[in-house]
């Protein structure tokens, strides 16, 4: 029997590699994608199948959707959008060209490639299609209006999608993390340096504290490459588990995605994400907002 073949995005570090390299543990046959020429190399180090893939280039996503379906012979059983980052600031100091270069990292580039890749699954009449959502895809919080944007309306593109392909043998998921161990703050750190000119802005205390905050996490957060065993070893199985999760549980649900024969529509990873989701549902507005602003 032919291995699955799996389509993983953003594998450079992170919940990406430790996804493609879970995958691949299971037998999959993964294809997996970075930016960098040097993560590639790497990547191809460890016995994956690689393609250069940029979210930001439609020639890029072009590329790597017809170079995907061909080294598959149009036979891709899975797709994981994952590559991403998150853009901090005020949103009365996000210029629009930010704001639009968050949106094509995290939602136009997925949704330009998902939309090149469709028509093969549906020709099969099966296939699994899972979003990397985030907890600020369910709920909002201050100081991170571009990224929850983006989440936000990946949200909602993902589960009409879902309605769309009901009874084409298409199963579309969303898996929503919350704090994971990754490089994820030290690339936002860098973002908000390189694209928001605080000193120009009103809250430049704000932003001085804020900065404090983002370069303590980003200086204990650990290498990016985890494998599924080392990512498991550190986080451990406690019934309280700590704050940051390991990527290795963002794997979990991946696997019960693509390999379920009823996938979830959504997955809830990290407590963070357990009890956003339950205050979206359960709590009034006005006392969500007040548990955005506390938790902030």
């Amino acid at each position: 029997m032919a291995a699955r073949t799996i389509l993983i995005t953003g594998c450079s570090s992170g919940i990406g590699y430790t996804c493609a390299l879970g995958m691949q543990q299971r037998g999959w046959r993964v294809i997996a994608t970075a930016r960098k020429p040097d993560d590639i190399a790497m990547l191809k180090s460890n016995g994956l199948e690689t393609l250069a893939l940029d979210y930001a280039d439609a020639k890029s996503i072009s590329a790597c959707a017809d170079r995907t379906l061909g080294l598959c012979d149009g036979k891709l059983d899975a797709l994981f959008n994952n590559g991403a980052y998150g853009q901090p600031g005020l949103v009365e100091d996000l210029s629009v060209k930010v704001l639009r270069d968050q949106f094509e990292a995290n939602f136009f580039g997925w949704h330009d490639l998902t939309t090149r890749l469709i028509p093969a699954m549906r020709d099969r009449g099966s296939g699994r299609i899972v979003q990397c959502s985030s907890v600020l895809g369910i709920i909002a919080a201050p100081y991170r209006g571009a990224y929850n944007a983006s989440k936000f309306a990946l949200e909602g593109l993902t589960d009409t999608l879902r309605l769309e392909l009901h009874g084409s043998g298409v199963r579309v998921s969303s898996i929503q993390p919350g704090p994971i161990r990754s490089r994820f703050t030290q690339h936002a750190l860098a973002a908000l340096k390189a694209n928001v000119d605080m000193a120009a802005s009103r809250h430049q205390e704000l932003y001085r504290k804020r900065l404090a905050e983002l370069s303590a996490v980003a200086g204990s957060e650990p290498a990016p490459l985890e494998t599924p065993e080392g990512s498991r070893k550190t986080t451990g199985n406690g019934l309280w588990p700590q704050y940051r999760l390991g990527p290795d549980a963002v794997l979990d649900c991946l696997v019960h995605a693509t390999e379920s024969a009823n996938p979830k529509p959504h997955y809830h990873v990290t407590y963070t994400t357990r009890m956003a989701a339950l205050a979206r549902r359960v709590l009034p507005d006005r006392w969500q907002e007040k548990l955005a602003l506390r938790s902030s």
